[in-house]
């Protein structure tokens, strides 16, 4: 691992674990500010309707996805996973667009774009392969590296067809000549 993902991931990171000890100690005022969203969503995504479940919920996925993150295990899942716990999230904690007051309402949505950049930060790194190649550029080389293989050994196998031909040629040619 890079030195500079060694010490980005604990940095993006850091804030999901905080916050996800922070829902599962107080989910109280959370759970409050998630009750319309939960009373929408809980029954068609099959999720518990206790706002306060699920805010804990949240918040110990976040700790999980978060230690993983920083650690450097399962990144690419992790930052997913972070990426998701996100969204649901900022709707709940900052909904500026119910705000009346124009400062608060600049002050929430400042939260929002901050929690964009994260999000753009999450993404970038559900996407790092570490330098090494992804899946999909993997599986063509290896079907180019077949093509290769079976174009060689078309061409080796007509050259040894054709050479094959031309010695029986003059084999037979010699057993004519020894014969007559």
């Amino acid at each position: 691992m890079s030195l500079v993902r060694r010490v980005a991931r604990p940095m993006l990171a850091a804030i999901f674990v905080a916050g996800g000890i922070e829902a599962l100690r107080h989910p109280g005022k959370r759970a409050r500010r998630a009750q319309p969203l939960v009373d929408k969503a809980a029954e068609p995504l099959h999720l518990p309707q206790d706002p306060e479940l699920l805010v804990r919920a949240n918040g110990a996925l976040m700790i999980g996805a978060g230690a993983l993150l920083a650690t450097g295990r399962f990144p690419r899942v992790a930052a997913a996973a972070l990426a998701g716990t996100l969204v649901p999230a900022t709707i709940v904690e900052y909904p500026f667009w119910e705000s009346e007051d124009p400062q608060e309402r600049r002050d929430r949505q400042v939260q929002v774009l901050k929690n964009v950049g994260l999000l753009g930060g999450l993404l970038l790194a559900a996407v790092d392969t570490e330098g090494k190649p992804g899946l999909a550029y993997r599986a063509k080389m290896a079907g180019d590296s077949i093509s290769r293989t079976a174009r060689t050994t078309r061409r080796e196998a007509r050259m040894a067809a054709r050479l094959a031909g031309k010695e029986a040629r003059l084999k037979a040619a010699g057993a004519t000549h020894a014969l007559g």
